[in-house]
């Protein structure tokens, strides 16, 4: 009896397995997920006490305002191709309206080692020329509004250049990242004169730990040296007629930063090298004052504050697309 009762058992365990078999085979697989989207668009913007490229104020020292956007497409997990375009609020010497940019190129990532390769085209719209009539039409990009400045600086209408340039970033861990990058344009600020900026950079962040509601924060600093070649006969001075060795100089900054979802707060401070009179004739700024006699600079032509110390407070914002979903 008892033997029949276990077969019993095992037959039905038997159909049992049978009938889950059957019905696991009617099952359809489940889908794969769908690939990443390839494409994404970053979008940023920026409210700023005083806007500085490289040491030098672009905004007078007064506040400044920017916003992009970057369209991105990922050839794979290690490759991406990009385009962009950004505006940033100036107050030139020609009166040029905005500072428009222009860029794209390709970001070839190698584990830890994040490169950037492309061209950037700084665009000046709605500049005037500020020389005599000659050198206004033969070289400064249109008419002449005046002999000069009323400071007695001069300056070109276009003053829109392009750069190529190469970066690279190492992330040696998620507190500690390094990196570089070389840029060099034909003609700086359409000056006639050529540069290359050499540039360093580190960033220390603070690990998740130390504060709470999402809130993070890191301290970064940057040193460059932009070498700077001759400028055209538009900008010739006594002692140097044909065009003036513009001084190259260093530049360095370091800062405080809290971010907190897309949102980054940077508190920084600005400093270059350049003298007063060498700052003059390099920015033909139409704020300078006094005199600041140099080789290049020469009296009674005055001296500008756009290349001393500053600091500087930013509230930017930063997301892409693909983010927001």
């Amino acid at each position: 009896m008892k033997r029949i009762t276990v077969s019993l058992v095992v037959a039905a365990s038997l159909v049992a397995s049978a009938a889950m078999a059957a019905d696991m085979a009617v099952k359809a697989p489940a889908p794969p997920p769908p690939p990443p989207n390839p494409w994404d668009i970053a979008i940023t913007a920026a409210l700023m006490s005083d806007y500085n490229f490289r040491g030098i104020t672009q905004s007078d020292h007064r506040p400044s305002t920017a916003a992009g956007f970057e369209p991105r497409y990922n050839f794979s997990k290690d490759l991406q191709g990009y385009i962009g375009v950004s505006g940033e609020s100036i107050d030139f010497p020609n009166r040029a309206s905005a500072e428009i940019d222009f860029y794209g190129g390709i970001r070839p990532t190698f584990d830890k080692l994040a490169l950037d390769f492309g061209g950037w085209y700084y665009y000046y719209p709605g500049g005037q020329c500020f020389n005599t009539p000659v050198l206004c039409n033969s070289l400064g990009g249109g008419p002449s509004i005046a002999t000069t400045l009323p400071n007695g600086n001069v300056v070109k209408q276009n003053v829109s250049f392009v750069e190529g340039y190469g970066k690279a970033t190492y992330t040696v861990n998620d507190n500690f990242n390094f990196g570089g990058s070389i840029w060099g344009s034909p003609s700086v600020l359409n000056s006639g004169a050529p540069g290359i900026y050499y540039a360093g950079n580190i960033t220390l962040t603070a690990p998740s730990t130390w504060f709470q509601y999402g809130i993070g924060a890191y301290v970064s600093g940057d040193v460059g040296w932009w070498q700077l070649g001759t400028s055209d006969a538009f900008y010739g001075v006594a002692g140097f007629p044909a065009g003036i060795p513009y001084k190259s100089y260093a530049n360095w900054d370091v800062g405080l930063a809290f971010t907190w979802k897309a949102f980054t707060l940077d508190l920084r401070y600005y400093q270059s090298d350049l003298s007063k009179g060498d700052c003059n004739a390099f920015t033909s700024d139409h704020t300078a004052a006094g005199i600041a006699t140099t080789p290049i600079n020469p009296s009674p032509l005055p001296g500008s504050n756009w290349c001393g110390a500053t600091f500087i407070a930013k509230l930017s914002f930063a997301t892409s697309i693909n983010a927001l979903k």
